[in-house]
Parts: structure tokens; C-alpha cells; sequence
């Protein structure tokens, strides 16, 4: 498994922390899009989001306030991303939603940051019934094969 990161310019500075402290435990894949004062957050989600394996890997996005770059994320297939700001937020988005990405608001708490990154990492998506057929339909919506409504 690799932790694919990236941000906006205004996440510069908490994809480098993270990533410097992620990489103490596992493999961290940067974006190697660069960045200037008017970049786009959809590109950086769109890079993360492309060159992850989405079975395998996880994904972390970072931009103003982290909702646009989950928007962007959301709209690769196969991709579940959360925005979280909390270790609850963390933990349910990979337990209850099976999420392989999630999204950080650029001015959160660099240590609360790398908390609920380890949440999300650690934890395990569930597997009871009304979970896995949640994302089922999910997955089968995304795939144009889910039309009981």
C-alpha cells in the first residue's frame, strides 16, 4: 500500500509535514505537479486520484478548506473520498463509507492532521451487511448498473 498526497497551494506546507512524517511508516507518493499562486486544486486530485491503485492505496487531498478538492476526487471513478476534520470523521469514512481518500482543510492543525491520517489508515473498512451494501450501490451507481429508485 502507498499514501498518494497532494495539494493546492495552499496545502504546501502540510502535504511536506505529512508527507515527512507518513514516510517514517510507510510509502509516500507526492504529486509532482507544481504549484503557483493561482493553481487549480481539481488538478492535484485529479493526479492523486488517476495514478492510485484504488483497491490498494489511499489517497490524502488538501486545499483551501478541503470540500472543492473532494468534489474533484469524487468524480474519478472508483474514488470515495470524505472530507474529515476529525478523528470520528477519519475513522467512519473508511469504516462505514469504505473511502480510499480523504480531504483535510489547508488551516487544520498540522498534529491533528497526522492523527487523523493514521485513523484513516489504520483503520478497517467494515464489513457488516448494510455497509458493504451501501457502497455496493455506490459503486454500482458510478457504474451506470444501479437504478432502483
Amino acid at each position: 500500500m502507498s499514501i498518494y498526497i497532494a495539494s493546492d497551494h495552499r496545502g504546501v506546507a502540510l502535504v511536506e509535514f505529512l508527507s515527512r512524517e507518513l514516510s517514517k511508516e510507510t510509502r509516500v507518493v507526492t504529486s509532482k505537479i507544481e504549484h503557483s499562486a493561482e493553481d487549480d486544486y481539481p488538478d492535484f486530485a485529479f493526479d492523486v486520484c488517476m495514478h492510485m491503485n484504488k483497491e490498494n492505496d489511499l489517497g490524502i487531498l488538501i486545499c483551501g478548506n478541503g470540500v472543492g478538492i473532494a468534489i474533484a476526487a469524487n468524480k474519478v471513478k472508483g474514488i470515495r473520498c470524505g472530507r474529515v476534520v476529525s478523528l470520528d470523521d477519519a475513522k467512519a469514512a473508511k469504516e462505514h463509507n469504505h473511502a480510499n481518500v480523504i480531504s483535510l482543510p489547508a488551516s487544520i492543525d498540522p498534529s491533528l492532521a497526522l492523527e487523523i491520517c493514521k485513523t484513516f489508515i489504520e483503520t478497517v473498512p467494515s464489513q457488516e451487511d448494510r455497509h458493504v451494501r451501501r457502497v455496493n450501490k455506490i459503486t454500482m451507481y458510478e457504474n451506470g448498473e444501479y437504478n432502483a429508485i
